[in-house]
């Protein structure tokens, strides 16, 4: 209820203060103007900000405003100064201060945090794909910092990101054990099919496999805990359950075989690493932040079982500020002890994508990688793609999503450090996610036509 009250007062501010000065569709004397293109568009599509009619070398802030699906608000500033024809244009304009600097043309959508009146360490995910992100822009007299009262309202723009187009179909799936949701793009088909998972907080996480849809794959969102009838807490895997949605999406209709792809982030790599070392219907993994081995739970696969590294609890540091550093806390995997826990991957006859950040705080996504990287060329391989992006942290999202350095737990209820320059790792996002889809694009169109069965 407050923060819908909240909601109320900003609008309402922003009506008081910009009373007599619409947005408008062009430039008059002494009217300030916003520009924004397009107004409504997919939310890993860039958006043009332009802002004119100010008087030359005007000193302005740029605002955004979101409220999320459980009505907690987000926001971002920067500061700009006006050229001589009293333009700020943010495709090549430089941002003075605020929550960024530099010449970000997107910089005020990934740098959405939690506003003033919020609990800190919240990320800013889509609750709800079907329904656009809607974000206010506010051009403010004057320089205001972060969390500060900004000033005099003189032009305010509405933006909708979208996550998924109209003609995306959305199927909840109940096949069986397996359970998610299926994105179908629009069209005949067929489309080449990706399982996309999240990490260790379970649920499920529609927003990256409802983006995927809209570039042409059936994507499955596919939940391993804490969804529905599935296990409530992380208990041991069976790799049967992963094999039983590739074998779904491989009889569905619109999904072009042989083989899929999966996308997987954090504990989700690393079942994505193991769905291709040991599913032959798998044929393509993208692996962003994913560790060499398996961890804290079990994997059982038929009468294999490959036990989980551990986390030393005493490892973990807790800064003055309550954030939870467990950076060291994980098992070595390289110690001799923990080999039974290694992802076998020189198995794997498909081609990985391996994504990571090098300021990862989590856990050593960069070392992790340099483990599996040195194992295939061990074995005479070289079926992978690495990049590494030097200054991102560790949930590496699609492009322009809201960087999050330190996130809460929503399992364990504390924030935790991931990791990364904002700047940095917003680069990582928009580079990667560009790489993610070729990848899949190329590896799924030509994909085996004949998968290896050990």
């Amino acid at each position: 209820m407050w923060r819908g009250a909240a909601t109320r007062a900003w609008d309402a501010c922003l009506e008081r203060f910009g009373r007599g000065v619409p947005p408008k569709s062009c430039s008059r004397k002494g009217v300030v103007t916003m520009s924004v293109s397009p107004a409504a568009g997919l939310a890993d599509q860039p958006a043009k900000i332009a802002v004119w009619g100010l008087a030359p070398s005007q000193e302005v802030t740029l605002r955004a405003l979101v409220a999320n699906g459980h009505g907690r608000l987000f926001d971002s500033c920067a500061h700009y100064q006006a050229d001589n024809q009293g333009k700020v244009d943010l495709a090549k304009d430089l941002s003075l201060g605020g929550d960024y600097t530099g010449v970000e043309p997107m910089g005020l959508f990934w740098s959405l945090s939690p506003a003033a009146m919020e609990k800190p360490y919240h990320r800013l995910d889509p609750g709800r794909v079907k329904a656009p992100m809607k974000v206010d822009v506010s051009v403010h007299q004057g320089y205001s910092p972060p969390a500060a009262l900004p000033g005099r309202v003189l032009a305010r723009a509405s933006i909708e990101r979208w996550f998924t187009l109209s003609e995306v179909r959305r199927i909840r799936l109940k096949e069986g054990v397996v359970r998610g949701s299926l994105f179908l793009p629009p069209g005949d088909g067929l489309f080449p099919g990706v399982i996309d998972m999240f990490g260790d907080e379970g649920g499920l996480v529609e927003f990256r496999s409802s983006l995927l849809a809209t570039h042409g794959f059936a994507a499955l969102s596919l939940p391993y805990f804490r969804f529905e009838d599935l296990p409530q807490v992380m208990e041991d895997f069976h790799l049967e359950y992963f094999q039983e949605a590739a074998r779904f999406l491989l009889r569905h209709p619109k999904v072009k075989g042989p083989g899929v792809g999966v996308v997987g982030t954090g504990k989700g790599a690393e079942l994505a690493c193991s769905m291709m070392t040991f599913l032959p219907e798998v044929v393509a993994a993208v692996c962003i932040s994913s560790c060499s081995s398996i961890t804290t739970s079990a994997l059982h696969y038929g009468k294999l079982t490959l036990p989980g590294l551990c986390f030393n609890m005493s490892k973990i540091r807790i800064s003055k500020d309550g954030v939870f550093d467990i950076y060291e806390a994980l098992d070595d995997p390289k110690d001799p002890a923990n080999s039974h826990c290694r992802i076998p991957i020189e198995k794997a006859e498909g081609h990985f994508l391996f994504v990571v950040g090098e300021d990862d705080r989590y856990w050593k996504s960069s070392l992790y990688a340099e483990i599996a990287i040195e194992c295939l060329h061990q074995h005479g391989k070289d079926n992978f793609t690495l990049l590494s992006y030097p200054g991102a942290g560790h949930q590496i999202n699609p492009a322009f999503s809201p960087v999050c350095p330190i996130a809460l737990d929503h399992v364990l209820g504390v924030p935790i450090l991931h990791g990364g320059d904002n700047r940095a790792h917003a680069y990582a996002q928009e580079h990667s996610w560009g790489k993610i889809l070729e990848f899949l694009h190329f590896h799924l169109r030509l994909a085996f036509p004949n998968p290896v069965i050990y």
